[in-house]
């Protein structure tokens, strides 16, 4: 027969690993209920590394992948049950349109899935507003879709990213940031995709939008001050699965002394709208203006825009737009501008349908 000692020792092995194995379930059913964030990667600095510390500004854009990208960043998993899927691993400024297109539909199936409560995406920030506005414009859901990126590699002092996509996992993760549209997360401020824009290039503040972000995000925690009012996502008339191909639409520069040598080239390129980036009030030079007309009458849409950070084109000042049949931008930049360009293109050729779009979107 066994000691008491020894029937003692046994029950308290055995109820030790009970509670161990009831403290590991209930660990994996707290997990379990957890929203379930999907990163998917697509490169930039975020995933980028320096050759020492001190180079924050110096190094090799999209380096890590996403698996290490998570694995170091352990806290996420105080946050949401995240997953990792890497789409792309480039800088963004290679993005083409062909990118745009396959991220947007990996975004909207992904979307659809019961079991995906939010996106993030990780994206170099050089042109991650036109990416985010993209999206905005044509993928169809409520789920939160967050943008987010670095202007410092993770090697580098003082790295951005690290604090930068735990707090775009939280708003992801959270339920009142569903049908705000696509949003961008960097330096604890949240904005629309719409209206966001990298405003400095060497600083970790770098994005700004003109009327201001949406909220700002601390320690995990959202805090709105304003909603977007302009289309967007469930409200677009737009949907990236009816979306197989988008037209060229290009951007030139207006500047002092301009010369017509690039508006000329663009029509011989074969695009079907071109956005004219112009000073002040989308003003464009005397000399450019009947090389403009004469594009427009063979057919290819003009679209006057600014070259100004802030405030927007109004039509028919500066220019007779509706005697020309030009369109203007509103408040979007030139490179916004061609985005919005591009995806109405895919649903009229009709400039004052065109216009209605640019006013709405």
């Amino acid at each position: 027969m066994l000691s008491a000692s020894l029937l003692s020792a046994s029950f308290t092995r055995r109820g030790l690993a009970a509670l161990l194995l009831s403290a590991a379930s209930a660990a994996a059913l707290a997990q379990a209920a957890k929203p379930h964030v999907v990163v998917l990667a697509t490169g930039g600095t975020i995933a980028g590394a320096g050759a020492s510390a001190a180079n924050s500004a110096t190094y090799a854009a999209a380096k890590v992948p996403v698996d290490k990208l998570l694995a170091g960043l352990p806290e996420l998993s105080n946050v949401a049950k995240v997953s990792g899927e890497q789409v792309f691993q480039i800088a963004s400024e290679s993005f083409t349109n062909d990118h745009l297109l396959k991220l947007g539909q990996r975004v909207s199936a992904l979307a659809k899935q019961a079991d995906v409560d939010g996106i993030v995406i990780t994206h170099g920030t050089d042109t991650m507003e036109e990416t985010a506005y993209f999206l905005n414009l044509t993928v169809r859901t409520a789920k939160p879709i967050v943008l987010v990126g670095s202007m410092r590699p993770g090697t580098a002092l003082s790295a951005d990213g690290a604090l930068n996509l735990y707090s775009a996992v939280s708003v992801a993760a959270s339920k009142d940031a569903g049908g705000k549209g696509v949003l961008v997360s960097m330096n604890d401020e949240i904005h629309t995709g719409r209206d966001v824009h990298k405003h400095v290039n060497i600083k970790t503040e770098a994005f700004k939008s003109q009327w201001g972000p949406l909220g700002m995000v601390v320690e995990g925690k959202n805090y709105w001050f304003r909603a977007p009012v302009k289309r967007h996502t469930l409200q677009s008339e737009f949907n990236i699965d009816d979306i197989k191909a988008l037209p060229a639409v290009d951007i030139v520069y207006g500047y002092g002394n301009m010369n017509t040598t690039g508006i000329e080239a663009y029509h011989r390129a074969g695009v079907k709208a071109l956005v004219h980036a112009g000073t002040g009030n989308g003003s464009v030079a005397a000399q450019a203006v009947e090389s403009l007309k004469a594009l427009r009458a063979k057919g290819v849409h003009v679209i006057r825009s600014s070259r100004v950070p802030d405030g927007f084109v109004i039509r028919n000042a500066e220019q007779p737009d509706d005697q020309y049949d030009w369109v203007v931008a509103h408040d979007l930049r030139p490179q916004k501008a061609r985005i919005l360009a591009m995806v109405a293109l895919t649903k009229t050729n009709d400039s004052k349908e065109l216009q209605r779009i640019f006013w709405e979107y």
